[in-house]
């Protein structure tokens, strides 16, 4: 089952990344924020967010074109995110998957418009993809914009600088993760559902998934920077606690954090199991981001 979910993975990561620089080199724009922008698109990553679009997509239909649109549009809103994020004002961080920020690349002025330009043109995407009904369009941008705006991902950044050098409760940081990781996870499933003709009720269940997808990954990113290796995650690991960050670790301790990750894993397959979704990619998916080691 790894080997084939390897393989899923895989074929789909190719598909996304294909299409973005395709659709990012025929843009006819000035050539550094175009240099800008394709820099930090073509840094890598694992591509989990568009990934989990499609293998959503595939737990109920398997023509997977109409889905990659969508993928590679989110894609683009979370690599806007990791730019503005990195940003002197905000987390201030030289290193991003082992290069260079954008801005210490280019200058903080272009990071931030290439950030901005790859927020925009994820809608334009969506909008003037012939493959989407008018319909699927407006639902998929209305969606977008809900979990990556102020009532979302911006949102959570927000609560998070906010939680910054002083003590908060679990529930809170619960909060600022769930919206600053975990809305965006929860377009990638309910997106991909929607998409593939799973009903109403399913993708209820499926977002309740996504929601505690998210919970997952977080916690596994707070254990990763104490207990991960540098070099697989392309950063230095105690940043959290250097920056005196809150954490899962710090809240709960390292143990108490992978106890509280393992209930989020067997609520998440709850939920896919109430979906009918439970023998899809999305559980393999699941021990994925539960085990990841970068």
């Amino acid at each position: 089952m790894q080997q084939e979910l390897n393989k899923f993975m895989d074929d789909q990561k190719t598909a996304v990344e294909q299409e973005l620089e395709h659709q990012l080199r025929e843009l006819d724009i000035p050539e550094r924020l175009k240099a800008s922008m394709l820099y930090s698109v073509e840094a890598g990553g694992k591509r989990l967010r568009p990934v989990l679009l499609m293998a959503a997509y595939h737990a109920y239909d398997n023509d997977t074109d109409v889905a990659l649109t969508p993928a590679v549009a989110l894609e683009m809103i979370h690599t806007y995110s990791l730019i503005h994020d990195d940003l002197p004002a905000m987390d201030d961080d030289d290193l991003r998957r082992g290069q260079p920020t954008n801005h210490k690349v280019y200058d903080e002025a272009t990071a931030i418009l290439a950030g901005d330009a790859l927020l925009t043109y994820s809608f334009e995407l969506i909008s003037s993809d012939p493959q989407l009904s008018a319909n699927q369009k407006v639902q998929i941008v209305k969606s977008l914009s809900e979990v990556s705006g102020p009532k979302g991902m911006v949102a959570g950044q927000a609560l998070d600088m906010k939680a910054e050098q002083r003590e908060i409760t679990l529930e809170e940081l619960e909060t600022i993760h769930t919206l600053k990781t975990g809305e965006l996870l929860r377009f990638a499933v309910g997106t991909g559902a929607y998409l593939g003709g799973a009903s109403t009720e399913q993708i209820a269940h499926l977002e309740n998934f996504a929601y505690y997808l998210g919970l997952i990954f977080q916690v596994q990113d707070d254990v990763l920077d104490v207990t991960g290796d540098p070099d697989k995650l392309g950063k230095p690991v105690g940043s959290d606690e250097a920056n005196d960050k809150n954490t899962y670790p710090k809240l709960l301790g390292l143990e108490g954090a992978i106890e509280k990750k393992s209930s989020y894993v067997q609520r998440a397959k709850e939920a896919l199991r109430k979906a009918g979704a439970e023998t899809s990619y999305l559980a393999l998916l699941t021990d994925y981001f539960s085990a990841r080691d970068y």
